[in-house]
């Protein structure tokens, strides 16, 4: 959901973004490289941060309309966490741990009932609804199957093969939503969950390759902010001013570097090969540029390359993105039945609504079109309506909501389908094959987390001016 182009002009590297942090991200790494004399930033809106966006009301209310936390977990998740301690964040940081009840309260909505979702061991020795047994048994029994052939399967067959049809249908279908607004039947796990993926193919199981580990990792020492949340066992963590503060301070950062010049309502229009590198065609003007450094999404990307380029146009053409509507509620008083983070819904209970945080409603992705229709003609008193039917059914909220936002986010998340890793790596091969001097960087390829798109511009930024970054 975030998209970028970065264009590097001998030394000068020159970073076209549109709609998104992983452009300034990119940006951030190649300003902490000596070598790099000035980096140009590029954003075809008016604001930076694209999906990073809050609302700030004057009492001191914050409402997401895009992400709203971000794990710390892994390397990507250090790297996040390294960045944000750099920008000078870490006094704003809201962690929530894993004891925190928006932790350990998720919920899921089934046969028009709450169902909290079963956690620790107790939680797997028994019968929980709406799971017809214990569900240590499917994990006992997954030791059992072998491993699959394929090179790559849709998440729901990959879970339902290992683990039961019965998991697929309602916790990962479920889960899948909530993260891809994507149809699990559709979505690649080799793509979508890589960890599960490789589990499976070094060690035969996911059980044993939670247990021993399902490959290597890229090393990255935690900075301080890193190492607390290991110590505090942070579950996840956001920012008291909203996560559109992180895209605002990361901006700030890199116009005071003295070597990054952003520009805002600079939308790319064409790239066409140069003597040395590209020209990039802006409304007002032209940038030269020895590389491009691509966050756009990528069918956006694919619409002002050049001709000679058609065969990566037509790969990058092929990458579905699914729009979102986020409509944020507040009631007067104490009105939920339960206390959490919120529930999330299989397809086969409501495909138009995705799930429930407990301040916002999330709709459509790839049921959009089919309950909604056109994002371009739908109408926020649709939409609004909508999230307040749901949450009167499915929470037994009756009262009218006292505030509203309705937020239509178009195009907001690829969609991994089966064959993903195929694509991207065509892709690869024909920059590389044809000496492009570009990089695919962003959401629409090695993962769509804020940790996923960050590290992406960080691994184009070493590969162009080394490491040390």
């Amino acid at each position: 959901m975030n998209s970028d182009l970065c264009l590097p002009a001998a030394n000068d590297y020159s970073c076209s973004t549109w709609r998104g942090i992983g452009g300034l991200a990119a940006s951030y790494y190649l300003c902490k490289s000596p070598q790099v004399t000035k980096v140009i930033v590029l954003e075809s809106s008016s604001r930076f941060g694209g999906w990073l966006s809050s609302t700030r009301r004057s009492d001191g209310a914050v409402f997401e309309h895009g992400p709203r936390g971000i794990r710390p977990a892994g390397a990507v998740g250090r790297n996040t966490l390294n960045m944000v301690d750099d920008l000078g964040l870490g006094g704003e940081i809201l962690p929530v741990d894993y004891s925190h009840v928006a932790s350990k309260n998720r919920y899921v909505y089934v046969n028009k009932q709450l169902h909290r979702m079963p956690s620790g061991i107790s939680g797997l020795l028994r019968t929980v609804p709406p799971f017809s047994r214990p569900l240590l048994l499917n994990v006992a029994k997954e030791i059992l199957v072998r491993k699959g052939k394929e090179d790559d399967e849709s998440i729901h067959s990959f879970v339902s093969r290992r683990l039961g049809k019965e998991l697929a249908d309602i916790a990962v279908d479920s889960l899948c939503r909530g993260v891809f607004a994507g149809d699990c039947r559709k979505l690649s796990v080799r793509s979508c969950f890589p960890v599960l993926f490789n589990a499976e193919q070094r060690r035969g199981s996911l059980t044993l390759g939670m247990l021993l580990g399902s490959g290597p990792t890229p090393l990255l020492p935690p900075g301080p902010l890193a190492q607390r949340s290991q110590t505090e066992s942070w579950a996840q963590w956001s920012l008291r001013s909203g996560m559109q503060s992180f895209a605002e301070s990361l901006s700030e950062f890199l116009q005071q570097s003295g070597r990054v010049q952003l520009h805002r309502d600079a939308g790319v229009q064409h790239i066409t090969p140069a003597a040395s590198g590209w020209k990039i065609e802006l409304e007002d003007g032209v940038i030269s540029a020895d590389h491009i450094i691509s966050a756009m999404p990528a069918k956006a990307l694919s619409s002002v390359l050049p001709p000679s380029c058609l065969p990566l146009s037509q790969l990058l053409q092929d990458i579905s993105m699914v729009t979102v509507a986020v409509v944020n509620l507040e009631y007067e008083g104490s009105i939920l039945p339960v206390t959490g983070f919120g529930h999330l819904i299989p397809s086969s209970e409501n495909p138009g609504v995705l799930g429930v945080v407990y301040d916002s409603v999330m709709m459509g992705g790839a049921w959009f079109q089919e309950v909604f229709g056109s994002p371009e003609t739908v109408t926020d008193e649709c939409l609004l309506a909508k999230a307040t039917e749901a949450v009167r059914s499915q929470l037994g909220v009756t009262s009218a909501p006292c505030w509203s936002w309705v937020a239509l986010q178009k195009d907001c998340i690829p969609q991994y389908y089966q064959g993903h890793f195929r694509k991207v790596e065509s892709m690869r091969h024909l920059i590389k094959e044809n000496n492009l001097a570009l990089s695919l960087i962003g959401s629409s390829y090695d993962g769509v987390s804020v940790n996923d798109v960050i590290f992406s511009g960080r691994t184009a930024a070493e590969e162009l001016i080394g490491a040390a970054v």
